[in-house]
């Protein structure tokens, strides 16, 4: 099997359900290396929820996911030490400077310090190195939440909107950065923006209410939904479901 060819992640069956509400739906797919995955879907949908099952912070209540072959549920140390994850939020250790968090995130991964210098170096925080993470915008914090996902230099790579609260500049660093780490890896964005969706990933699952719509490139899913535009697809196979929210 070719390096292009190696399956990273397998989703099985994948359920989670909070009482009678379904937030993941008999979910299934494989995403192999080199590919860069948009999750879409409207508010609630699910994908917030796939990518913490994903990263091993929630427990599904059935089905299985794989992480280079292995079940995580079976080996979760195996599973968080090749997957990145960048939450939603942000969510970081206020109180300390930046070098001392990615110091900090490093030590847990039983990395050297050089890897700190490096991934500060990749994520452009290295100016801010020395202030506490709660003195820091909004697009910095996010910008030090994205180099400590990818710390250990990970194959899988799962990013819940990782270009939130960025400015053009920095979102287009973001996105370019991106595609140059897909070669070796597989990144799976959650993301409300379409724009981001159609111009960095070339794979698009959309998902609601817990299930999977859709899954495929841009152009084929455009050709089985007989849409011209990314917004117009994702209208169409989300909206009318919605509508009598």
């Amino acid at each position: 099997m070719k390096k292009s060819e190696k399956s990273i992640l397998k989703v099985e069956k994948l359920c989670k359900n909070y009482g009678d509400i379904k937030a993941s739906d008999n979910l299934s797919f494989e995403a192999k290396s080199g590919e860069i995955i948009a999750l879409l879907g409207p508010n609630g949908a699910g994908k917030s929820t796939l990518m913490n099952m994903i990263a091993g912070y929630l427990a599904p209540t059935s089905g299985k996911i794989k992480v280079l072959g292995k079940d995580i549920a079976d080996f979760p140390i195996f599973a968080k030490e090749n997957i990145g994850f960048l939450p939603e939020g942000s969510p970081l250790y206020a109180d300390l400077s930046v070098k001392r968090f990615l110091c900090y995130m490093a030590e847990l991964r039983g990395l050297k310090k050089d890897a700190v210098q490096k991934v500060a170096e990749i994520a452009n925080v290295t100016n801010v190195m020395a202030q506490k993470v709660d003195t820091l915008s909004k697009g910095y914090q996010r910008r030090v939440g994205f180099a400590q996902s990818i710390l250990s230099n990970p194959p899988l790579l799962l990013l819940d909107e990782p270009t939130d609260g960025l400015d053009p500049n920095q979102k287009d660093y973001i996105r370019q950065l991106i595609k140059q780490m897909a070669k070796d890896k597989t990144i799976i964005i959650s993301t409300h923006l379409l724009e981001e969706a159609e111009t960095v990933c070339n794979r698009i699952i959309v998902l609601d209410k817990g299930k999977i719509k859709a899954d495929g490139d841009l152009q084929t899913l455009l050709k089985q939904i007989k849409a011209k535009t990314i917004a117009e697809a994702f209208r169409k196979l989300t909206a009318k479901e919605n509508t009598d929210e």
